[in-house]
């Protein structure tokens, strides 16, 4: 057989003329991607040099993306070519490698142009994400390079073996909430987890999220004021578990650390008598005797355990009686749990107040009409200077909608959109979302500034909440600048929709600090850029850090149910699984946390064997060895 010594362009047909026209579209597209990454010199200039690379390829991978690549994907795939589909990482690489390859098809050689900044090649693009990604959040775990963050709650100032436990299940990174409790708490934190570390012998990273400006609903009047206070029960009702109690300073409300039956305040100097293992007597609304007993004490309160049902209304005294000493009597404050809710329909028109006076239902006349509609205030007033009419506004993580409908001087007038079907309730301290409002807000509030202090001095990891511009990470690097001595990683927390869009600059920003992250907070993220979109949104800004050589935290109800329930739903196990495209996987407090943490790090040891970022990684399929036996036809 004479052997066929044509070249690509001198073969019959279309294909000659197709490799010269692939060729020709991606030449322009790789002259457009070199241009691009030249113009912004001073951008580049003011990067750390641990990514300058990084950098580079970033600007590489904006400008392909610019171009709707997906003719010339089925036509590079239709040649047997590389589709440009996996280049994150070594961006211009590729481009080129692909640009050989047509050349070779087309019977000639090719070389990069000369005098052009050296290519990232492909090894040493993957090189440099793993080099990143150890900086910030540390030596990977033996078999499962994905690393796991845990959010911790209060008990783990006080409870070692929480710590511990979660340590030798596999967490990387013990993340602090600034949003809760202070700077005394989280130092016990700390020191839990220096503890845990010489006991177990792995490192861990501690990482610390500023509460940023969250927009929330604020108090409503309280309604009829009655909380039953009741233990769980079998069918034959025996209890099967005490209720619990949180105590809390009339002074100072804080919120229960973990999930509680009922909230209570009582006078701070009576509170800071009782002791673990005392009894609270006192007699209910129904005239009923009970006792609590005091189970634990902390600086922000206590928790008390109750086997009876109990009926609570604010003035209930409580006796603490001490084992040596007088009766000591204090009465009952307000029970934050038994605020008021404000029902809502579509269609329904809601106020919402620039002061935080206790809000109200409608009023009715007798034909049930409304005469007015309900009121509730919020958190930072501020934000309504730049609210317009026709935006839309959500409402506790995207439940309730509505759209604006006059901007007042003291108010904001909306119509409720979107509610279940049969009305939804509006209570207070819930988050409030503007995602078409362009916002003059800062990432930073007061509150963050002063607990920036502790947390550059302890964590080695500080979250910038709500990053939505450049302006705002530059904000967080001055202030670590003036403090002066160590100096933190900075992770930016992608949960708006002005963050997402203003993606790639920040990055640019962040990475004149020597080590930096992006965390994808999906709770916000999915209110601010809709549920049906997050999964695209997600999945760019995965592509995006690739490019940019930047780790990836996959956050936001992670094996949630698992973590509160101790049972985990089939979905949120799938979703586990995708969070292995990210270099980090954070999973948040609950009660069965321990058993969440066993969980992610089996799934994630599992499907390291299958997946890397967007590769498919192909193992041995056991499945294939499951060949169909030959059966005899049929007559």
């Amino acid at each position: 057989m004479q052997a066929d010594n044509t070249t690509g362009t001198d073969r019959p047909g279309p294909a000659g003329a197709d490799i010269e026209a692939v060729l020709k579209e991606l030449t322009a597209i790789r002259a457009q991607m070199v241009e691009d990454a030249a113009t912004p010199k001073a951008a580049l200039d003011a990067v750390h040099v641990n990514y300058r690379d990084s950098a580079r390829n970033l600007l590489h991978y904006l400008s392909l993306r610019r171009h709707d690549l997906r003719p010339l994907q089925l036509r590079l795939a239709a040649l047997g070519l590389s589709s440009l589909g996996r280049a994150e990482s070594h961006v211009l690489a590729t481009v080129d490698a692909v640009l050989e390859a047509l050349h070779r098809l087309a019977g000639r050689s090719w070389q990069p142009p000369p005098r052009e900044t050296p290519t990232l090649d492909f090894a040493k693009g993957q090189r440099l994400l793993g080099e990143h990604t150890e900086a910030l959040l540390g030596v990977a775990t033996p078999g499962r390079a994905v690393r796991i963050m845990v959010t911790v709650p209060s008990e783990a100032a006080r409870e070692y073996t929480l710590v511990r436990d979660l340590l030798l299940r596999g967490m990387d990174c013990m993340r602090i909430n600034c949003a809760h409790d202070d700077a005394a708490t989280w130092l016990r934190m700390t020191e839990r987890l220096r503890q845990a570390k010489r006991s177990v012998g792995s490192s861990c990273r501690i990482v610390m999220d500023l509460a940023g400006p969250k927009l929330r609903t604020g108090p409503l009047g309280p309604e009829l004021a009655v909380v039953r206070v009741r233990p769980r029960r079998n069918p034959y009702g025996r209890v099967t578990a005490p209720a619990r109690i949180w105590l809390t300073p009339d002074s100072r409300y804080t919120g229960p650390p973990s999930p509680a039956d009922a909230c209570v305040t009582v006078p701070s100097e009576w509170l800071g008598r009782l002791r673990k293992g005392e009894r609270l007597d006192f007699t209910d609304a129904r005239d009923s005797t009970r006792t609590w007993v005091v189970m634990d004490v902390a600086d922000e309160g206590c928790w008390a355990e109750a086997t009876k049902t109990a009926y609570l209304v604010p003035g209930t005294v409580l006796h603490h009686r001490p084992a040596k000493g007088e009766d000591n009597a204090a009465p009952i404050g307000t029970l934050p749990g038994s605020d008021s809710a404000l029902s809502l329909q579509v269609g329904d028109l809601l106020v919402v107040t620039r002061d935080l006076a206790p809000g109200r239902p409608a009023t009715r006349d007798t034909a049930g009409v409304v005469l007015t509609p309900p009121t509730v205030g919020c958190t930072i007033p501020e934000v309504f200077d730049d609210v317009k009419a026709g935006e839309s506004i959500w409402f506790d993580d995207g439940k309730i909608g509505a759209v604006v409908e006059q901007v007042e001087p003291d108010r904001v007038i909306v119509r409720i959109s979107h509610a279940r079907l049969n009305g939804a309730k509006l209570r207070a301290d819930k988050g409030i979302n503007l995602p078409d409002s362009d916002l003059r807000l800062s990432a930073m509030t007061a509150k963050d500034i002063e607990d920036l202090a502790f947390v550059a001095k302890h964590a080695d990891v500080v979250e910038l909440s709500f990053a939505n511009t450049a302006r705002d990470v530059e904000l967080l690097q001055g202030h670590l600048k003036r403090l002066g001595g160590r100096q933190p990683a900075i992770v930016l927390k992608i949960e708006t929709r002005r963050g997402f869009e203003n993606l790639p600059e920040t990055l640019l920003t962040a990475m004149r600090w020597p080590r930096c992250g992006v965390m994808i907070a999906r709770g916000d993220l999915a209110v601010e850029c809709g549920f049906e979109r997050l999964a695209e949104v997600q999945e760019e800004i995965l592509w995006i850090c690739e490019a940019a050589h930047i780790p990836v935290i996959w956050a936001t109800q992670v094996l949630e149910t698992l973590a509160k329930t101790g049972m985990p739903s089939r979905a949120e196990i799938t979703d586990a699984a995708m969070g292995h495209r990210a270099e980090c996987v954070m999973l948040n407090k609950g009660p069965h946390i321990v058993s969440a943490v066993r969980a992610l790090d089996d799934i994630l040891r599992r499907m390291q064997a299958h997946q890397t970022k967007k590769r498919a990684m192909l193992r041995e399929l056991r499945l294939a060895h499951a060949m169909p036996a030959e059966s005899p036809p049929t007559s």
